[in-house]
């Protein structure tokens, strides 16, 4: 038993030629081997210097031999099974399957004025509800649904975030690092005996820092899964041209991909592509420009010739509110990215950028990715989806479908049935007070909040949870940190 997420039955897109994809590949050895990558982490510069690459102590740069890079990408697995709090929901990475998740924001927004602030705790913990409850909903990624909440020491957020996360769903979830938070979010893993996802992030151009390769260390001797991303600006910290981005990218991440095969050959591994191209007004990166889904497609097709299960950049939108803008913006990077093959995509509750998100638009978004979920799964074609029996049956005029017992059986399978879409004719639209998806998706958070109740922790388990958060305390207390 696993989560069922949405399994691809139409041929991924495919914007490269294979003589295109073997230049990007030879391209990013080439960096990987003259250029090679900062690495500031002496273990790991001894690890990479006891297989054969070429370490410069005194800069930490460390050049790889292809041979190597082939060898470990071939040992990474191309699909594996990551353990959630209930076995139901379980992923399986790989293969033809998606799975979507919520994008998470630094802060909430007011539901009226749309002006970011700082979540509250309640705020938090009714979100992740939320987010339990949405049914296309898969997986929680790191930071969800904020980086935090009011009145939370700086470094006890991802311990807390992590925490709320495990009381408030039963999906499973990757998580982030930093300060050594690390050591409790592993802690919390073995006390649930479940699979958190930790992160090891690439410092574009070409670099990894120590805290990054810290974190990946101590996941591979707990056993746990990790996920090596980067996330460059095009024209900033990556060229500003699109296939050599995609090459600069490549190679931070391999690099990471050949670190952690050494630590442990064979581990679970998933790689994420977070690239936007610069703002050149404004400095800023240039969320839901179409750049970022031609880079994306090709990081897509990239990995799955490498055969490691990815994600792709996250739908963001430069919209501020849930508009026109908002909704074109998001579905076209979610739609990309869901062609093109990969296997996590974040989409739901994001506003703008990674700085804003709220549960009401995640409840829209669910329907988003419904959709795309849908045309993911193709066209049936059999004897009783051609109908020929029903079509001569039916005949041309007056004979008519509805009452058949055919479509009663197959318009729920054939459609997808939105959850707050205004789906109505205009007469029923006014007598209905004239309420927009918004208005039905207020409604919805209403509802949910209501009647879903996740899955509480054995109390056992809490008891748990709460003595790993108290010893983080006392850890950064103790360090002058809170």
């Amino acid at each position: 038993m696993a989560m069922k997420g949405f399994v691809r039955n139409i041929k991924p897109l495919e914007i490269l030629s294979e003589e295109q994809c073997q230049a990007v590949h030879r391209a990013t050895l080439d960096v990987l081997q003259n250029v090679g990558m900062r690495i500031e982490h002496k273990r790991a510069l001894n690890l990479l210097e006891k297989n054969d690459c070429q370490v410069d102590y005194e800069n930490m740069r460390v050049k790889f031999p292809p041979g190597l890079v082939e060898e470990c990408l071939r040992k990474a697995p191309s699909s594996f099974r990551v353990k959630a709090r209930d076995p139901k929901n379980d992923l399986i990475m790989g293969g033809n399957t998606i799975y979507f998740g919520p994008a998470p924001g630094k802060q909430t927004v007011d539901i009226d004025t749309w002006e970011p602030r700082e979540a509250t705790r309640q705020e938090a913990y009714d979100g992740l509800i939320i987010l339990d409850a949405l049914p296309n909903i898969h997986f929680l990624p790191s930071y969800t649904p904020y980086f935090g909440f009011d009145g939370l020491p700086p470094v006890m957020r991802i311990p807390e975030i992590c925490a709320a996360k495990i009381r408030n769903s039963t999906k499973w979830f990757f998580e982030g690092y930093s300060n050594d938070c690390e050591i409790f979010v592993i802690q919390m893993a073995q006390a649930l005996k479940i699979d958190i996802m930790c992160s090891m992030l690439a410092s574009p151009p070409l670099t990894l820092y120590g805290e990054a390769v810290e974190c990946a260390f101590r996941a591979a001797e707990a056993g746990l899964p990790v996920r090596v991303l980067t996330g460059p600006v095009c024209g900033a910290t990556a060229p500003a041209t699109i296939a050599g981005s995609a090459v600069s990218a490549n190679a931070e991440i391999i690099a990471g991909i050949v670190l952690l095969q050494l630590m442990r050959p064979g581990m679970r591994v998933e790689v994420k592509d977070f690239t936007y191209p610069q703002n050149m007004r404004t400095g800023a990166p240039a969320f839901a420009n179409i750049g970022i889904s031609l880079h994306g497609a090709i990081f897509s097709q990239m990995w799955r010739r490498y055969g490691i299960p990815a994600g792709m950049t996250t739908a963001y939108p430069s919209s501020k509110v849930p508009d026109f803008q908002c909704g074109y913006e998001k579905a076209v990077v979610a739609f990309v990215a869901a062609l093109s093959g990969i296997h996590l995509q974040l989409v739901q509750g994001a506003i703008h950028g990674e700085l804003t998100h709220h549960p009401v638009q995640a409840i829209i978004d669910d329907d988003l990715v419904g959709m795309i979920g849908r045309f993911l799964e193709g066209v049936e074609v059999n004897d009783e989806t051609l109908a020929l029996d029903l079509i001569a049956e039916v005949g041309p005029i007056p004979g008519e479908f509805l009452s058949k017992a055919h479509t009663r059986k197959w318009w729920r399978r054939e459609q997808y049935v939105p959850q707050v879409a205004d789906v109505w004719t205009y007469p029923e639209w006014m007598k209905r007070g004239k309420k927009s998806c918004l208005h039905y998706a207020k409604e919805k958070m209403e509802e949910i909040l209501a009647t879903h109740k996740p899955t509480p922790l054995p109390a056992q388990q809490e008891k748990d949870i709460e003595k790993i958060l108290e010893d983080a305390r006392k850890f950064y207390k103790n360090k002058g940190m809170m």
